[in-house]
């Protein structure tokens, strides 16, 4: 990576391996930026809808969450190299984190969570949506 690509990097104020709200995670992928990777497995994305323009590379799959072993490889070709700038999310932000942790360690030098997820935490009904996530605050998403 270019010293003007890092200093461009440092300017989005975006923590490496740490996590942004989705509002401020939303401003960065807007403005053309950083790319929003959405880790969720294909039948989440499907039936509980999307970012449009996100891009897709499951850090599990199946009913089971069966592991991604491909993860990194995939993120990396979706990316464009292991140095550009990019967020995960998933439902909650547990998964993206998990995603994150495995992209540092392996060379990802630029990459963040998306606090909250597309979903949010569960509330006292055990339901999510109702006190956080990308959906609850607004922000775009489609469903196919």
């Amino acid at each position: 990576m270019s010293a003007r690509d890092e200093d461009r990097f440092e300017a989005l104020e975006l923590p490496h391996g740490g996590g942004l709200a989705p509002t401020s995670a939303w401003a960065l992928v807007r403005s053309g930026q950083v790319t929003l990777v959405d880790v969720r497995t294909s039948e989440e994305r499907k039936f509980v809808g999307h970012v449009p323009d996100s891009v897709h590379v499951p850090w599990a799959t199946g009913t089971a969450l069966t592991r991604n072993p491909r993860f990194a490889r995939e993120l990396e070709a979706k990316l464009g190299g292991k140095d550009r700038p990019a967020l995960l999310i998933c439902r909650s932000g547990k998964r993206s984190a998990q995603a994150v942790e495995a992209a540092i360690k392996a060379g990802f030098s630029r990459i963040a969570n998306v606090l909250e997820g597309f979903e949010g935490d569960l509330d006292a009904q055990q339901q999510r949506g109702h006190d956080n996530g990308w959906r609850f605050h607004g922000l775009p998403w489609v469903q196919d």
